[in-house]
């Protein structure tokens, strides 16, 4: 069985515990920061896909680092454990969150700007960009990039809108080539 099967077979089972526990948005943030704390920390990755260690001490290591997560989590990383499947964490994590986004209408965005955006322009982007994507809203994670010179650069997925001043630049110059 594919590292993406198993980890959508996890994230399904959690994302319906989480569903009927209302507990959606909540897990759905304790998985963020699962999620980054596996990211940030490989050693951690390693030394739990240690076969060395025994399982008891890895459920000890998941229970004491995790131990402010609520339980439907908490027993997900510790039945990943038990399954030798650790290293599907950032997997199920990434499943459910778009599993997650997808009840709420939701699409994950990243906004590139020269500048960081304020709270009125990230909801202005969210509420224009949204409907070209068929979503109610997007989450927008802005990264800053002074190489647009001005404007915006979007990408949704795999789409990207680009209205920043270096992209309208180089289709200019791609025209003026022809």
């Amino acid at each position: 069985m594919s590292n993406s099967t198993v980890a959508k077979r996890y994230a399904l089972a959690l994302f319906e515990i989480a569903k009927e526990q209302n507990q959606l948005e909540a897990i759905e943030e304790e998985l963020r920061v699962v999620k980054s704390v596996f990211t940030q920390n490989k050693e951690l990755n390693i030394l739990l896909s240690n076969p060395k260690l025994s399982l008891d001490k890895k459920k000890g290591l998941i229970k004491e680092a995790f131990s402010s997560a609520s339980l439907p989590v908490l027993n997900t990383l510790l039945l990943l454990t038990d399954r030798h499947r650790i290293n599907q964490v950032e997997g199920v994590a990434n499943e459910f969150i778009e599993l997650s986004n997808a009840e709420r209408g939701i699409a994950e965005a990243t906004v590139y700007s020269v500048r960081p955006l304020t709270e009125d322009e990230r909801e202005a982007v969210s509420a224009s960009f949204a409907n070209k994507v068929g979503k109610q809203s997007l989450r927008i994670e802005n990264v800053t990039d002074e190489n647009l010179l001005g404007g915006l650069k979007v990408q949704i997925g795999n789409r990207i809108f680009d209205g920043s001043l270096s992209g309208k630049l180089h289709r200019l110059e791609r025209e003026l080539v022809r």
